[in-house]
């Protein structure tokens, strides 16, 4: 099939986009002339604007669903694209894939409209493999030496930003996630932040708005001077920028371990409720997990929850003790 406009939709998460990523560098160095565009959410589009090897980012804003769905697939059919990639598994992507008009279409076999996909692909959570590499099944076909590291590109004015940052050795720590049980306790960071503190060095507490307050806290708590809340200040890409330098970055199993890896930067990932089996682990050279082990209740599930369901949390409680083993 020859290969000249290819959509990749990944409507997801953050990190999802993230992990989409080795796709668009694998594409671009088996079809060096093909368009390549990419699909998202609304919110999430500031991770591939500046990507240098898309020719277009298509946001799609899913607090107006079905007008947005609409207009999207007509937007999308006008492109006539010869393959679209959904790694999306749910039913709005589907039928954006099914109705793209394109050529060819592929996806994951858990999307309910992947039945009218030109190729299926089984997608397993639970068998250790990464998710890179479930995403990069998709194209095993066409690509023989895929890009594994996924890739962001921070703009020259992102740089900029965060040079004043830079003067100093510095530490980032991204102590927020959506979920409480994905979420290290406070006082895992106050140990992190005891653990490496030496002269000249520089602590910065990472996150968005919704994060100030818990990093602000975490600040206050720490009475120390060299500890800095950047939380709602930066931008995702200024974020990357500043981790991607760091002396080391400390991340829970969320957004943050995703970009630490597209920077091929320093990380140490505490995984609680979750694991890294689920395929969600750090692909940076220089990283590490660190996680309670042999924990009967250990996965609780795919994705956090809003509190420990068996009240200990021991997960999280437990990982000062998991760091010196």
């Amino acid at each position: 099939m020859e290969t000249k406009k290819i959509l990749i939709i990944q409507t997801a998460f953050l990190g999802d986009v993230i992990l989409a990523t080795p796709l668009i560098e694998s594409l671009s160095a088996s079809f060096p002339s093909a368009q390549i565009d990419f699909l998202l959410k609304k919110g999430n589009e500031a991770l591939l604007i500046e990507h240098p090897k898309l020719r277009r980012v298509l946001i799609f804003d899913k607090s107006q669903k079905r007008k947005s769905l609409l207009d999207l697939i007509q937007e999308i059919r006008k492109e006539k694209y010869d393959l679209v990639l959904n790694l999306h598994r749910f039913a709005s992507s589907g039928l954006i894939t099914i109705f793209s008009g394109a050529k060819e279409t592929r996806g994951f076999s858990k999307n309910p409209f992947s039945f009218f996909y030109s190729k299926r692909f089984q997608h397993s959570i639970r068998n250790g493999k990464h998710e890179v590499d479930r995403n990069l099944s998709l194209i095993s076909d066409l690509v023989e030496n895929p890009q594994r590291r996924p890739q962001l590109f921070p703009s020259k004015a992102d740089l900029d930003f965060v040079s004043k940052w830079k003067n100093e050795s510095y530490f980032c720590l991204a102590p927020a996630s959506v979920w409480f049980t994905k979420q290290a306790p406070p006082a895992v960071w106050q140990y992190v932040m005891e653990k490496f503190d030496e002269e000249g060095v520089q602590f910065y507490l990472l996150g968005g708005p919704a994060d100030h307050e818990l990093c602000e806290g975490i600040k206050v708590i720490s009475q120390r001077n060299n500890v800095h809340n950047l939380a709602g200040k930066l931008s995702l890409m200024q974020s990357a920028a500043l981790m991607k330098d760091a002396k080391r970055n400390f991340v829970n199993d969320s957004g943050p371990l995703h970009i630490a890896s597209a920077g091929n930067a320093p990380v140490s990932a505490f995984f609680c409720s979750t694991t890294p089996e689920f395929g969600f682990g750090p692909l940076s050279d220089d990283s590490n997990v660190i996680e309670v082990k042999n924990l009967d209740c250990k996965p609780c599930g795919l994705h956090g929850h809003k509190s420990c369901p068996k009240g200990h949390f021991q997960c999280g409680n437990g990982l000062i003790e998991a760091m010196n083993r």
